[in-house]
């Protein structure tokens, strides 16, 4: 790897705790983000010729608030704009009991509900998650340009409203709780199977999430939601080594070497599942009902011995409170293992709103195929391949297209 791209990988990685942490400091994310991105572009000339410094994190932070406080100085000489440059300097001291990590932090802030739930993720996506607009329309399936208004309105809003970029009280933190989860949930997904690129995962965004997750944890030990969470993540997580092949292929779950994945995970994921599920006895959490699906994949000693019964079921809870189009298209790939291709392919044909998505169009192509109708699945690999992915998973579907076409 050239060591440009070396420094640009390290940059991406450290970008959104660089940009909490300005955020934090100068309560302006406008501000906050051109002075990040001016510290990168100097990074990117500094570092490769005179080497990576100890703690990039540290050296960017100093950079970006360097920065900023040139901004302020420049734009206007006015007393408050004097005394915001100098408390950029000297910070005023955190309350007790204030949420310590910056990313985190600003995953609630960003959620405040002065702002819908819509742009509270898609915010939180895009500041902390490190995702472009593209990946954060993704996320969301929503076309890029409606993404980018959303995007502009929230920040519009923050200013115009004055909404602090302040650590919630403990009080607050539990009504926030959705946004923040959903975030995290995100931001996860994108690291699990990327939306786009040469590469299927993205273990530092995982990995990120998987972090925030046991945060809030921490800070919420008995919220059913960030237990659910966690729960859904490590068990999702614990199957990374056994998703490629040797030549970075797509490797599906029925054909995974159940042996790679990682135990540890597994057992601490299934007892979350279980305390969560004592914590909330009369109605289900969204992220709990997934957990325990993923629970019920990761205790199964093959792909032929998995509970469809119990997945069925657990999908049935999950949709009492999220029925969404997509929780539908998992139910009916489930009901395919159950009762047969035919079953579930008459569940994915009654689905609306997914003509956009290509998972969609790609399990359509599968129980096509598996009930003999070849032309049509062919299509069908088409019309997927005709949507956006990450190179991995689009090379699984050649590779099956072609397959079908011999």
């Amino acid at each position: 790897m050239a060591a440009g791209d070396a420094v640009a990988r390290l940059l991406r990685d450290e970008g959104a705790h660089v940009l909490a942490t300005l955020i934090r400091v100068t309560g302006d994310i406008t501000l906050a983000e051109d002075a990040v991105q001016d510290a990168a572009v100097r990074a990117l000339e500094r570092w490769p010729r005179d080497g990576v410094p100890d703690n990039p994190r540290a050296w960017l932070i100093v950079a970006a608030k360097r920065r900023a406080i040139d901004v302020v100085r420049r734009e206007a000489r006015r007393a408050g704009k004097e005394t915001a440059a100098v408390a950029l300097l000297d910070p005023v001291p955190e309350p007790a009991g204030a949420v310590r990590d910056d990313l985190l932090r600003l995953v609630f802030t960003c959620c405040h509900p002065a702002l819908s739930a819509e742009a509270q993720v898609a915010l939180a996506l895009r500041t902390l998650g490190g995702l472009s607009t593209a990946e954060v329309a993704r996320a969301l399936m929503v076309p890029e340009a409606t993404m980018a208004k959303r995007l502009t309105r929230a920040k519009q809003k923050i200013a115009l409203a004055r909404i602090p970029y302040r650590v919630p009280s403990a009080g607050e933190l539990p009504g926030r709780v959705r946004g923040v989860a959903a975030t995290i949930y995100l931001i996860f997904n994108e690291g699990y199977a990327a939306g786009a690129g040469e590469h299927l995962v993205r273990v530092a965004l995982s990995a990120e999430a998987i972090r925030l997750a046991r945060l809030l944890v921490g800070l919420l030990p008995d919220e059913p939601t960030a237990l659910g969470l966690l729960a859904l993540l490590l068990l999702s997580d614990a199957r990374r080594a056994a998703r490629l092949d040797e030549r970075g292929g797509a490797v599906l779950l029925p054909d995974q070497d159940r042996t790679r994945w990682d135990t540890a995970m597994i057992r601490e994921g299934v007892v979350l599942v279980g305390t969560a599920l004592r914590r909330a006895p009369d109605r289900p959490d969204p992220y709990v009902a997934q957990a325990a699906i993923a629970a019920c994949h990761a205790l199964a000693p093959s792909y032929a011995d998995t509970d469809w019964d119990a997945v069925v079921s657990w999908y049935d809870v999950l949709l009492t409170v999220q029925d969404t189009a997509v929780v539908r298209l998992n139910r009916a790939v489930a009901v395919a293992e159950r009762d047969g291709p035919e079953a579930g392919l008459a569940l994915v044909e009654g689905i609306d709103g997914l003509a956009a998505y290509p998972w969609w169009h790609a399990t359509r192509a599968e129980l096509l195929r598996r009930v003999g109708r070849a032309s049509e699945a062919s299509a069908a690999y088409e019309r997927a391949l005709g949507l956006e992915m990450n190179d991995v998973q689009a090379g699984h579907l050649r590779r099956r297209l072609s397959d079908l076409d011999g």
